[in-house]
Parts: C-alpha cells; sequence; structure tokens
C-alpha cells in the first residue's frame, strides 16, 4: 500500500521507512513522522485497535476528519509501541498525568527497560518520539504567517524571546515564532505540567540561524543543563522539536508506513 503526505509536506532523506522495526538503543531518541490522511477502508481497520475508551473519545468528534485523525494517530501509536515492546497494540493500556501526558501503564513498565515516549500532530501530519534515556517531549506546527504576530509572541513569549524575535527581518519571524513555539511546547510536554507551566518563564533559541537550545529556567537555573533540544526538519511548512532530560544522544528519524494488519 503507498500513503501520501500532506500536500505541503514531501519526503526528505532525513526519514526513511526502514526495511525492519529498528532497534532502539540506550543512548538513542527514535521520531517517526507520519500522515493521518488515510483511506476509510483503513481508518476502520485502525479503529478496531483502539481500546473502548479511545473508541468512545474518537465517537464524540463532531467532525468527521477529527475523528479519523484521532483513530489514526492513536493506532499509530499502538501499532510502534507494540513494536519497541513485542506486544500487540490492543494489549497496550496507558496512564495519564495530571496534565494528560500519556504513559504506559504500570504492568507495561515491568519490562526490562523503561520506555519513554510523547506524539504530537497538526494538520494531518503526526510525529512520534521515543527513547529509554529520560523523559521526553515532541511537538511540530504547520507554519501560519497571519498568527505569528508581535501581540501573540508578546503574550507569550519570555522578555528575551521577544527581543530575539523583534530583532529579527519581517521575513524571518513566522519561522521564528514556531521554531519558539515547537521548542516550548517540547519542553513542557516533557515536563508532563502542561500550560501550568507558564511559556514566559524559561527561555529557548528562536532565530532560523541558530541551533535549538534551551537557555534558562527561571525556576532553577540549573534545570537548562540536564536538558536537550534538537530542531526537526520535519518537511516544507512545518517545523519541530524534540526535548529530552538527557545528553550525547543520536537522534534517528523515521517514516511510519501504515498497512491494515493489525500486528
Amino acid at each position: 500500500m503507498t500513503e501520501s503526505l500532506p500536500e505541503t509536506t514531501i519526503s526528505s532523506r532525513l526519514w526513511q521507512v526502514p526495511a525492519e522495526h529498528p532497534s532502539l538503543g540506550s543512548a538513542e531518541a527514535h521520531v517517526w513522522r507520519a500522515s493521518l490522511e488515510q483511506p476509510v477502508r483503513i481508518v476502520e481497520s485502525l479503529y478496531r485497535i483502539l481500546s473502548p475508551d479511545e473508541q468512545a473519545r474518537a465517537n464524540r468528534f463532531h467532525f468527521e476528519k477529527d475523528r479519523r485523525h484521532f483513530i489514526v494517530a492513536r493506532a499509530s501509536l499502538r501499532k510502534l509501541l507494540g513494536q519497541y515492546l513485542a506486544i500487540q497494540p490492543t494489549k497496550l493500556r496507558f496512564a495519564y498525568g495530571d496534565y494528560g501526558k500519556p504513559q504506559l501503564a504500570p504492568a507495561i513498565l515491568d519490562q526490562p527497560a523503561k520506555l519513554n515516549f510523547n506524539l504530537a500532530h497538526a494538520d494531518g501530519l503526526a510525529v512520534y518520539a521515543f527513547t529509554r534515556l529520560g523523559e521526553i517531549g515532541v511537538d511540530l506546527e504547520r507554519v501560519k504567517p497571519a498568527f505569528a504576530g508581535e501581540d501573540i509572541a508578546r503574550r507569550f513569549f519570555s522578555e528575551a524571546e521577544v527581543n530575539s524575535f523583534d530583532q529579527l527581518p519581517a521575513e524571518d519571524r513566522p519561522l521564528a515564532f514556531f521554531n519558539c513555539w515547537t521548542r516550548k511546547e517540547a519542553f513542557i510536554k516533557a515536563k508532563g505540567l502542561g500550560l501550568s507551566l507558564p511559556l514566559d518563564q524559561f527561555d529557548v533559541t528562536l532565530a532560523p540561524d541558530q541551533e535549538a537550545s534551551l537557555l534558562r529556567m527561571r525556576w532553577d537555573e540549573s534545570e537548562a543543563s540536564r536538558w536537550s533540544l534538537r530542531a526537526l526538519e520535519i518537511g516544507p511548512g512545518y517545523v519541530g522539536a524534540v526535548a529530552i532530560e538527557a545528553h550525547d544522544w543520536q537522534l534517528s528519524c523515521w517514516h511510519f508506513q501504515l498497512t491494515q494488519e493489525l500486528d
């Protein structure tokens, strides 16, 4: 079966379809990219992978497109986790933190090595991040120049970030805005605190020519040194980032190609 990415996204040499599921080393992070736009017959096949509570959640969506995207996103997560853990996707159980971050239920955590994961999706595309190193968070966004305004930046970004944003040429600001947004989101998702952690209380790099980095946390000057942040080259029209509470790790990016088999 072939599948297509959203129109604004093209295949990149960074995102390969592996011949077989890759093993995840102790000093690695894997990020998978998947299209949520799938034929109806595939969506309904994937629906059967979901748990009853996930199926109920899918059925509550008002718009059919949102329902389909949720089903594909959650079923893809189950299939990827099942491959890493050698468990049937239907047997996986999830628990959720106080702010909604999913994790494997305690019975699953009895595996020999804990597997940390996170996911994000936007405009028909999803990314999934996995590591055994420490807490992980991932985010992606579609670059929307009309949204990337100074007012929103001043409302959510730190003073240092706003100053950096203001110094950029107008043509660089939309990308810088979404660089900043996804890097912040990846970090707070890794922390598992949601927006209870104010976005203006820590600094990240954002300029297009700057390497992704966490610079400073106002609640603990030493915490930034425990984390690393990397940008994800997802494809034209999108930006993304992954944050891990660890250093000296290797990043591999893969494209997840769905099949109808419930493996």
